[in-house]
């Protein structure tokens, strides 16, 4: 990238908030409705959280080899991003962040393509990506930009409800005239999902389709945050918002069995191909804190829910419904929130919400249980009663459209915490830590919801 592309990348993606307190986007077509007909509608999203290596990880592969400095992050290399959308359409569109980022971003040669098995690709199916008419992007330090729409051929009707299930590969390659490092890198570290990344200073590979330029594996996903795809106007697009219970703790590594990615399937045998569900869980997570966030002050929870509502929700397509499991972070004693403050920060989200989206539907859902949890932070009898005292809110207020009760669908009355099938870790095989869920308790949550409180027919 020349210095005159550079210039030009800069304008074209331009800086907004840590907090996302105003979204921004490549002027032109990647702005526009995909036609009379069609709408964008978000269908896959990892919400960003901070600069790499602060977060929450789980199952993650030695990344010394792929990433040997984090301050200086990748390194003229290319990314294979793999992640599930829930719809698919004949085009799309990617949003990249480099929202926790302190030097321009610098993307060139990005490719989108069906996975078919490990870092290598469907013969055939790998597009081209491209920015303003542009092959490459620089954005800047806390800014976001969104592709152009790329086609994607192989997902036209009636062939894309045959893709549910299947996988979506994002290449791209890091590194410019402003130099061949990223700096610190921008993610999303509980992918529970194997991607792939090329050696530092391997150059461009995103163009190819064979896996051979990719030997380094990682559990987490960088830069990119969400997926639009064109859709029928009116999709409907539900959002789950949350902690590591939302992320996937202790669910399978490659399995989908989070409890958002089981309620897609209970929606889709419903709708078809007709709806999206994406997941803005973020490890460590909590309602009001940290009271402050950024690239300077991480935290490996990523900013409050409040704090990112307008990236991680407003700042997507088509939402049509939230449902929000969260508070257990604010009550442990790494949060030391108070009651009070948790109930008034939910009723001031989803005020926010229902200004900022005319129509939406938000559903509570309880929090399970932590009592007895090995985890430090975790488990002790004050944030059990603080925990009992915001589901008997959720449960009783009237603030929310309906209720997602997964306190009831996963409680031990024996013990008051987690029912014991629910406890060892599917990922690992471990022990568990009497905190997350494992995928039989991400099972029965989403088998608590009724799918007519999520969408109402009519």
């Amino acid at each position: 990238m020349n210095r005159r592309q550079l210039a030009q990348g800069m304008i074209a993606a331009t800086a907004w908030g840590v907090a996302g307190s105003a979204t921004a986007a490549t002027p032109g077509v990647a702005s526009a409705a995909p036609s009379a007909d069609e709408a964008w509608a978000t269908s896959w999203a990892a919400s960003v959280q901070g600069p790499y290596p602060v977060g929450n990880p789980s199952a993650q592969p030695d990344q010394s080899f792929a990433f040997p400095d984090a301050a200086e992050g990748a390194r003229d290399q290319t990314f294979r991003l793999v992640l599930r959308p829930t719809l698919w359409g004949r085009r799309a569109r990617l949003r990249f962040s480099n929202a926790f980022g302190t030097r321009p971003l610098e993307l060139s040669a990005v490719h989108a393509g069906l996975q078919s098995g490990g870092a290598a690709l469907l013969p055939g199916s790998n597009r081209p990506v491209r920015f303003g008419g542009a092959e490459q992007i620089a954005i800047p330090p806390g800014g976001q930009a969104w592709s152009d729409p790329v086609e994607l051929p192989f997902a036209a009707e009636p062939d894309a409800a045959l893709l549910i299930g299947r996988k979506l590969a994002v290449s791209f390659h890091i590194g410019g005239a402003s130099g061949p490092s990223s700096g610190p890198m921008t993610w999303h570290a509980k992918a529970l999902q194997t991607s792939y990344v090329s050696p530092p200073g391997s150059g461009a590979h995103a163009a190819e389709e064979g896996e051979a330029a990719f030997p380094f594996s990682t559990a987490s996903w960088f830069f990119l945050d969400a997926v639009d795809m064109a859709a029928p106007a009116g999709t409907p697009v539900v959002l789950c918002f949350g902690d590591s219970i939302t992320d996937g703790t202790a669910s399978t590594m490659n399995g989908d069995d989070r409890w958002p990615d089981a309620l897609a399937r209970r929606l889709q045998a419903l709708h078809g191909n007709r709806v999206a569900v994406v997941n803005a869980g973020i490890g460590g997570n909590q309602v009001v804190g940290p009271r402050e966030y950024g690239p300077d002050k991480p935290f490996p929870g990523g900013p409050s829910a409040l704090a990112r509502m307008e990236r991680d929700i407003i700042g997507l397509s088509g939402i049509r419904t939230v449902i929000w499991l969260e508070g257990i972070n604010d009550f442990s004693r790494n949060g030391n929130a108070s009651f009070d403050a948790v109930r008034d920060g939910m009723q001031a989200g989803v005020r926010r919400l229902r200004e900022a989206i005319p129509g939406v539907r938000v559903l509570g859902a309880t929090v399970v249980s932590a009592l007895g949890s090995t985890s430090a932070a975790h488990g002790h009898a004050e944030q059990d009663a603080k925990r009992r005292s915001l589901n008997d809110f959720i449960r009783q207020s009237g603030l929310f459209d309906a209720v997602a009760d997964f306190d009831s669908a996963t409680l031990d009355p024996a013990t008051g915490g987690l029912r014991p099938e629910m406890v060892p870790d599917s990922t690992i095989g471990g022990k568990g830590d009497r905190l997350h869920p494992n995928r039989a308790g991400y099972l029965a949550m989403a088998m608590a919801i009724d799918p007519a409180d999520v969408l109402p027919r009519g």
